[in-house]
């Protein structure tokens, strides 16, 4: 098998991750493009290494002046349209989208449309615009290939078998950092207490939605658009070793789980080499020395996140697309030193009860949705404030 790759976030952290796969199998991949939103100094790095000759900046005032870091011959591809036209490369069979935040939605769609097995990382795209993700998909005939660790557990627990036996998908959460605080604790955590993933290396952002358990939430709505599953059939369970990443219960009662150490290059290869698998290069689990697996069920009084999503699935209009733009604000602000942890969830809440309620009729609506709901959650912070 031989890909070629173009890798929307290279920059961050599922971006390296990937890299560090491609890096160890270079007969089998091609990385001909690579954008990130304004990590310039690292994507012309990036750039040197691998040979790569087409290369995306999505914040244009990062970009300018900087092209003599480049090789001669590169093309470049800047802004939002730029970064659309980067998607549809003639030469590219897959695109990977680990771009955080909205702004990957419109180069996925092109993907989409351009025909391209879609590697897909981003939890904001499926969570605000998953019915019309969905739907190209299926137009096109394009196979959405899950990178998180845990819908690519239940990518591969499910194959071989039928939808319809299907009972339950169960998503494993680490707990984070806080899942021995109580809630009067965590009212008073610090940005670096947050920051401090007792398993997981990964970005700020999605640090921080781990530690309030919203990545758990967005995952729920990821699950339910992936799989064709109804959100009151997706469970979540805290499984502080992180060694198995979820799991399905299927009619009979059976359960199938999947299991590899908690790194994501694990998932990530999985979804590069589709449908074979990258002989073992890294190494498993000894179960001898492992010891003990331990599960818990969330607590909803630290963990509000979790009944909050279930209300927006039920809803069926904006409230999704709403949920995570507010939560992306007020992770900002929070990371900012501008409010309290425990305010970050508050914020979501009321932005909700504000602002939802609205029909998704079409893309465009699901990005105005996401407008809107930052500026409320902005204008609720400043009231704090």
């Amino acid at each position: 098998m031989f890909r070629h790759v173009i890798i929307f976030g290279t920059t961050g952290s599922v971006g390296t991750s990937t890299l560090n796969v491609i890096r160890r199998n270079r007969h089998h991949f091609n990385v001909v493009g690579i954008a990130a939103n304004t990590s310039v100094e690292k994507l012309a790095q990036i750039a040197h290494e691998f040979s790569v000759p087409n290369v995306g900046i999505f914040d244009k005032h990062a970009f300018a002046g900087k092209d003599s870091l480049f090789k001669r011959g590169t093309r470049f591809f800047v802004g939002e349209d730029g970064i659309c036209e980067l998607a549809k490369l003639p030469e590219a069979t897959a695109v990977l989208m680990a771009m955080v935040g909205i702004g990957g939605l419109r180069p996925t769609m092109t993907a989409l449309e351009s025909k391209k097995t879609l590697l897909l990382a981003s939890k904001e795209i499926l969570v605000s615009a998953g019915k019309f993700v969905m739907e190209s998909a299926k137009k096109n005939n394009v196979q959405i290939l899950p990178v998180d660790s845990e819908h690519n557990a239940i990518f591969q627990c499910l194959l071989g078998n039928d939808n319809d036996f299907v009972d339950r998908l169960i998503l494993t959460a680490s707990g984070g950092p806080f899942k021995n605080f109580s809630r009067r604790e965590m009212e008073n955590v610090s940005v670096e207490q947050a920051l401090r993933h007792p398993i997981w290396n990964m970005g700020k952002k999605i640090t921080i939605d781990s530690a309030t358990m919203a990545n758990k939430s967005l995952e729920i709505v990821e699950a339910k658009w992936l799989f064709d599953v109804p959100g009151d059939h997706i469970d979540v369970i805290i499984h502080p070793e992180s060694i198995i990443h979820s799991m399905v219960k299927f009619c009979d009662g059976s359960i199938v789980a999947q299991m590899c150490p908690p790194n994501m290059e694990y998932p990530i290869a999985n979804c590069l080499f589709f449908p074979e698998r990258e002989r073992l290069a890294k190494p498993s689990i000894n179960f001898a020395e492992q010891g003990g697996l331990n599960f818990f069920a969330p607590d909803a009084t630290k963990f509000p996140y979790l009944a909050i999503i279930h209300q927006c699935l039920q809803a069926d209009n904006n409230a999704c697309a709403v949920f995570q733009a507010a939560n992306e604000v007020a992770v900002d602000e929070f990371l900012n030193h501008g409010i309290k942890f425990t305010q970050i969830s508050e914020i979501v809440a009321r932005t909700l009860d504000i602002y939802s309620g609205e029909p998704m009729t079409s893309l465009k609506s699901c990005e105005e949705s996401v407008i809107k709901a930052r500026r409320t959650a902005k204008v609720i912070i400043n009231g704090l404030n």
